[in-house]
């Protein structure tokens, strides 16, 4: 864990710190409907940037043939291997430069990792994404989306300079059609999109996501430390306040047959 003041720390590690498992802009929620949606049974599936294990742990329970995480983070990667032991393998690598074989798999993973990447780096993953999937392959991601579809480039702004100064870290998200456009640009084709709302801070989500016991434990951390309570209200209020602009998207795209 980075040793750093709570004050700085990016909101990923805050959390992480705080004892929060999931965190995923649309909660486990949207990530099981993903996983299902992407159809990883028998497939040989690549996740990446895949944090703590926590969606690994998913994915090794819809049965795929070979599961490979891809962290760029060695300290991660450690804590990934612990999570996938002998069924899988973790190989330390950036998401745009994997070091994996051409044409090696039938599903790419990523989730909540894009977003913070600026549309060129966005696109270098994607590509990367289409270059490691096979001829029918499925790249599945989860991130955070911009709405309405016609949303004005002002409040977009104002919703990106929100959340860097809200969670300490460039979020880039964009809107349901930018990130189809970013896909189809990458040589794919779009096959399904949905939503859920960010309710990542919200005590039903919480609840949903970490259990009963685990969002206590959560909620318990939160009190005890007022830097940390400090953070996570001014991100819960950032949610709040842009809620109408600002949800979780899913997006499962095809590499052409």
């Amino acid at each position: 864990m980075p040793d750093r003041k709570t004050a700085d720390l990016p909101g990923h590690w805050l959390f992480a710190r705080l004892g929060k498992r999931v965190l995923r802009p649309g909660g486990l929620g949207l990530t099981h409907r993903m996983l299902a949606d992407a159809q990883l049974a028998g497939a040989d599936v690549v996740e990446l940037a895949p944090g703590m294990g926590r969606t690994a742990k998913e994915i090794l329970e819809c049965s795929p043939a070979t599961y490979t995480g891809v962290e760029a983070d060695e300290n991660a990667a450690g804590v990934v291997r612990s999570v996938v032991g002998a069924k899988g393998r973790v190989v330390t690598g950036g998401a745009s430069e994997t070091g994996l074989d051409a044409d090696s798999a039938d599903v790419v993973i990523g989730e909540a990792m894009l977003t913070m990447q600026t549309n060129a780096h966005k696109a270098d993953i994607m590509r990367e994404a289409f270059r490691v999937l096979r001829p029918g392959g499925r790249y599945a991601i989860h991130e955070m989306v911009l709405q309405p579809h016609d949303v004005p480039e002002a409040v977009k702004d104002e919703v990106r300079t929100a959340l860097a100064r809200s969670i300490k870290v460039n979020a880039r998200p964009l809107t349901a059609e930018e990130w189809s456009e970013l896909l189809t640009e990458a040589g794919f084709t779009v096959e399904k999109i949905s939503y859920a709302p960010m309710a990542l801070l919200e005590p039903h989500r919480l609840i949903a996501d970490e259990g009963l016991f685990g969002a206590l434990r959560f909620v318990f951390n939160v009190l005890r430390d007022s830097d940390a309570r400090a953070r996570v209200l001014n991100m819960r209020a950032t949610f709040r306040r842009h809620r109408k602009n600002m949800g979780a998207i899913e997006v499962i795209a095809s590499k052409p047959a």
